[in-house]
């Protein structure tokens, strides 16, 4: 798979994000490109030092049902497409736990939380399963790879 390859992990994060958040704005938060391959939000969360809003355009995996349209929960994966240092939106969550995403034209306020021991080692499991890549970013890095849940607030 093409999204497995070391030229992507080099490549990828220049352009995708670009790309999304471009195509995101101009269609009012009704289209992620990305979201072709797998569902996608944009987080909007406090940067870690600056304190100032960044836009990050992320894959996600929805988790549940809260009654609604939107599902419980989402996971997000700082896989950063297999490159040896953790992505920026994961020390931003950490510092700032609290955020916004759009999902689907829906601007949504959430909370995230690092997952850790075997509530990660489950959330894990079912990421391979729901994107097998994963593995491959997982196998190039000697980080262990953070997993945040998101929650409605």
């Amino acid at each position: 798979m093409v999204s497995s390859t070391r030229v992507f992990a080099r490549i990828a994060p220049h352009v995708i994000p670009a790309l999304d958040r471009a195509v995101h704005r101009l269609t009012r938060g009704r289209v992620l490109l990305s979201a072709r391959l797998l569902p996608g939000v944009i987080l909007t969360a406090l940067g870690a030092r600056s304190g100032l809003p960044r836009r990050t355009p992320l894959a996600c995996m929805p988790e549940g049902r809260s009654g609604g349209a939107l599902p419980g929960s989402w996971v997000l994966v700082g896989s950063n497409f297999g490159r040896t240092g953790h992505p920026a939106w994961t020390a931003n969550l950490l510092a700032h736990p609290d955020a916004e995403i759009s999902w689907q034209g829906r601007d949504v306020p959430v909370t995230a939380r690092l997952l850790q021991g075997d509530e990660r080692a489950a959330a894990w499991q079912a990421a391979l399963a729901f994107w097998p890549p994963y593995a491959t970013y997982q196998r190039r890095v000697s980080r262990e790879i953070r997993l945040f849940r998101i929650v409605p607030r």
